[in-house]
């Protein structure tokens, strides 16, 4: 290996480990909030690239469908709700007006846009604005119908939760896109020469949109009432709760945040790699493994491990590239060792 193949797997790997550090730092979003370990996350990559690409083609995107379903199921939970709490029976009205605002009017206005505009030849901003339109809701609505109910459970039975709904959103996922693989238009076709090493624009936006999101996530942690509540959960979600900081909305945007960063993490490398409905869960995986040296815990080494897993993996390919998930992978037994040696043992509390 020389200087120039070291610098093209170093950029693939940069590349690809921006993808990655994005979806460790929505992983480790969710567990620190809600407990969750987010296995469907990857689905919500594939459901960005896919509903992207399908827009792009001209047809209206099988998702909204899905948007719709869910929005209704979770109208109807909500209303169940409302109605069994004595509290509330004095504004049920309202708050049930309100609920089918955001449940079933918002899906519904969102299904006749793309309806009406899916087939059209849209600017590529407005194709990726529709298509986050479309996936994002998603993560909220999921939220409330198989976590919200089971906030209070251990992190086995929300793991086991975790597991079903993976199932069952790659199986929608079959239903709504098939099984032939799709590849989106890419950003920018440009290309600059450094030195020996040649840099496409496509890469340049990857590393650039995840580059500001991770600076806008730490400005909205650090700066923003919202961010500083879910880090207050985070930390300690009973004191949290004492404090006046609603735990079930701490959720809730957690698990928007989460989508959001999987379908654009999705948008994003749909130009680069061809992506079928069940691609995604590879892709969170290896985000998930960014979160594991990390610890599900820390933001800054999430991003840094993730980014390890994207330089490794690219290296791997050249060196042994029959085996460069095993190796990726293998890097789960070191992490896990060393914290299990150095870490604390303590009892989840009943």
């Amino acid at each position: 290996m020389d200087l120039s193949i070291a610098a093209i797997l170093a950029q693939d790997g940069i590349t690809s480990g921006a993808i990655y550090a994005l979806l460790a730092l929505a992983l480790v979003l969710v567990f620190s909030v809600t407990r969750v370990i987010f296995i469907p996350q990857g689905e919500f990559v594939a459901y960005g690239a896919l509903t992207l690409a399908a827009i792009q083609a001209g047809h209206a995107p099988q998702t909204t469908w899905l948007l719709l379903a869910m929005g209704v199921l979770t109208f109807i939970y909500e209303c169940v709700t409302v109605m069994r709490s004595p509290d509330l029976r004095a504004t049920a009205v309202r708050r049930i007006a309100i609920l089918a605002g955001k449940y079933v009017l918002f899906p519904a206005a969102v299904h006749l846009l793309v309806q009406q505009y899916s087939s059209q030849s849209l600017p590529m901003a407005a194709q990726v604005a529709l298509t986050l339109l479309i996936v994002i809701p998603l993560g909220p609505m999921l939220y409330r119908l198989a976590y919200q109910p089971l906030a209070e459970a251990s992190t086995l039975v929300l793991l086991i939760v975790s597991v079903g709904v993976h199932f069952a959103l790659v199986g929608l996922g079959l239903v709504m896109f098939g099984a032939e693989g799709s590849r989106t238009t890419p950003f920018s076709d440009a290309r600059f020469e450094v030195g020996t090493l040649t840099v496409s624009g496509q890469s340049l936006w990857v590393v650039a949109v995840s580059g500001a999101l991770i600076a806008a996530l730490y400005f909205y942690f650090e700066r923003t009432l919202q961010g500083k509540a879910l880090r207050a959960t985070a930390v300690n979600r009973l004191g949290a709760r004492l404090v006046g900081i609603g735990t079930t909305q701490a959720g809730r945007l957690s698990f928007t945040l989460a989508a959001a960063m999987g379908a654009l993490c999705g948008v994003l490398i749909a130009p680069l790699t061809t992506v079928y409905y069940e691609s995604g869960f590879l892709v969170g995986l290896k985000g998930f493994v960014g979160a594991i040296v990390g610890g599900l815990a820390s933001y800054p080494v999430a991003a840094l491990g993730a980014l390890l897993v994207g330089l490794l993996e690219s290296y791997s390919s050249f060196w042994a590239s029959a085996f460069k998930e095993v190796i990726v992978f293998t890097l789960i037994i070191p992490v896990l060792l060393w914290r299990s040696l150095t870490s604390k043992h303590v009892e989840e509390e009943e």
